[in-house]
């Protein structure tokens, strides 16, 4: 699996500096994503999928220390659970920093972040130079896109940009997790 173009990578990083919403392949489906700072951004990714504010969103990021500022320090314990299953398709629900926004975070204390392995979410993280807001590329209630070309038939114009590539061959989104190693949505 390939990452895309340097060309494409710096047309995505322009897109999500100007507050854009981009569509790009993660581990098991197709996801929608945007600078999580970017109000405006993220409500237009609510907007798209018909979704709710008050269920927040995931961040994604290259690496750890990508996601440590928008996190309250994890102790030790904490740390030895979460970070080991990283980099891959595992979503831990961490206490999120009091400044993190209620519209990443919905109603919740905690923050839904991933540290992903595929290798398009980690150029596009590394490209942009932060965590990028990422959910799947559906309706509300409606199956993800598993391709590219589902996502401009569920979206047509209204997604900035597609970043190609393949998916990670996964089968279904993200396995989420708590921080009592409870199973919330399998993966």
């Amino acid at each position: 699996m390939r990452s895309p173009s340097a060309h494409r990578l710096r047309m995505a990083r322009r897109v999500l500096q100007s507050g854009g919403v981009i569509a790009y392949p993660t581990e098991g489906v197709w996801g929608l994503g945007c600078d999580p700072a970017n109000s405006s951004a993220v409500e237009a990714i609510f907007r798209l999928k018909g979704r709710a504010a008050a269920k927040g969103l995931i961040l994604v990021a290259a690496e750890f220390r990508q996601l440590e500022p928008w996190l309250a320090p994890l102790d030790p314990e904490s740390r030895s659970r979460v970070l080991p299953s990283w980099p891959g398709p595992v979503t831990w629900l961490l206490p999120a920093r009091p400044s993190v926004p209620s519209w990443l975070r919905g109603r919740h204390a905690t923050l839904a972040v991933r540290v992903s392995d595929h290798p398009v979410v980690q150029s596009l993280c590394r490209t942009a130079g932060m965590p990028l807001v990422s959910t799947s590329a559906n309706r509300s209630g409606g199956h993800p896109a598993v391709s590219a070309f589902e996502v401009r038939r569920i979206f047509g114009k209204d997604i900035d940009l597609i970043v190609t590539g393949e998916l990670g061959g996964r089968r279904r989104p993200s396995e989420i997790r708590d921080l009592s190693g409870r199973v919330l949505r399998p993966g």
